[in-house]
């Protein structure tokens, strides 16, 4: 199929069926920009009311530059990946100190800005500044292959290489933003990865796969690897009518969040082993346990976790941190204000709806 045939069919049959979505209503640079955050590795209907709440806590640059990172990740809380998050926080601080709180209508500086690297600079830039510049999502990456039948797996930095250029080469001069948004959308709700439409595929005369009745094939990918298992056991502790809570280092995995402290079980260890061992090496405290709650499980994208919480008080020693960046004591309710992970989340909940000490 010809890429000027190709994108008018895939434009007509995108203006007729694309979705209602929030960030569709205009081509305002810092929304379309939030968006395309939000929806890496997140489904839309996941990110909708994330963005609707996000859009009316900062509906500006200014107003996210303002806020503390607490707030940010409080916004963000669920969404998983955090450090989108932390990069969206710093951007905004980067482009008010020294661009007038404008995003860049341009490639060069578009990527110096934390967390947007080729595929959000072409969708920010095609979608709200009408430039030709193409996109490549998993959505992309899908329709692509088999389209045209690709062979290699995806994930070689060749493959990577020629998809980009295919991208490039059926964008057209006019409308491109139109054209890339029609791409992603072809790939979420027709050209699925199990259970394809293909039946309802505008431009399925021109693909390879379904000729070759082989759509299933595409993309050739690596298997992933099964999560890893991890079980860990926290402590609630008490002092009064307040639990300690403790923040992750900005850096790393779920940085800046809060947490309850404690640790991954050692090979042999009980819950309860660990807990002290942990509590004792993390914070220099000596705890008495004296409730243990539900177990929690979350599953996270890389690994499981099983979550053993346990209530328990100082016995002996003083806090000190050696990981944490800071920490707090805080009431039940106030836990509510602070942006925890998942399996944390869960215990709160779970707290809350129960009677506490």
């Amino acid at each position: 199929m010809k890429a000027f045939c190709f994108s008018n069919t895939l434009l007509s049959w995108y203006e007729k069926h694309k979705r209602d979505l929030p960030w569709r209503k205009n081509r305002d640079p810092y929304s379309i920009w939030i968006s395309e955050i939000m929806l890496q590795q997140t489904q839309v209907q996941t990110v909708i009311p994330y963005f609707q709440r996000w859009m009316k806590m900062f509906p500006d640059i200014q107003t996210l530059a303002n806020a503390s990172l607490d707030e940010v990740l409080k916004a963000w809380e669920g969404l998983g990946y955090y450090g989108r998050a932390r990069n969206l926080h710093r951007a905004a601080d980067f482009l008010v100190r020294n661009r007038n709180g404008l995003i860049p209508d341009n490639e060069k500086d578009l990527l110096k800005l934390p967390g947007i690297g080729k595929y959000t600079s072409g969708a920010v830039l095609s979608i709200a500044f009408n430039q030709k510049k193409p996109v490549l999502d998993g959505n992309v990456i899908r329709v692509l292959s088999r389209i045209h039948a690709i062979r290699k797996k995806i994930n070689k930095k060749g493959t990577k290489d020629a998809l980009w250029k295919l991208a490039g080469v059926l964008l057209p001069e006019e409308n491109p933003g139109e054209f890339n948004q029609a791409l992603m959308e072809l790939g979420a709700i027709i050209c699925r990865s199990s259970q394809p439409l293909c039946m309802r595929c505008p431009v399925r005369k021109g693909c390879k796969a379904y000729r070759l009745k082989s759509v299933y094939s595409f993309p050739v990918m690596d298997k992933n690897n099964p999560p890893q298992k991890i079980s860990t056991a926290v402590g609630i502790i008490w002092k009064g009518e307040k639990i300690f809570i403790q923040q992750r280092p900005l850096h790393g995995l779920m940085g800046g969040l809060w947490e309850f402290p404690g640790g991954k079980l050692e090979k042999k260890e009980t819950p309860e082993q660990a807990l002290s061992r942990e509590l004792k090496e993390e914070l220099g405290i000596k705890v008495r346990i004296f409730k243990k709650r539900q177990v929690i499980r979350h599953a996270y994208t890389r690994f499981q976790v099983k979550l053993h919480p346990f209530d328990c008080t100082i016995l002996s020693g003083h806090v000190r941190l050696s990981h944490a960046v800071r920490h707090k004591w805080v009431t039940p309710e106030e836990l509510k204000q602070y942006a925890f992970p998942a399996a944390n989340v869960k215990l709160i909940r779970d707290m809350l709806k129960t009677p506490l000490v």
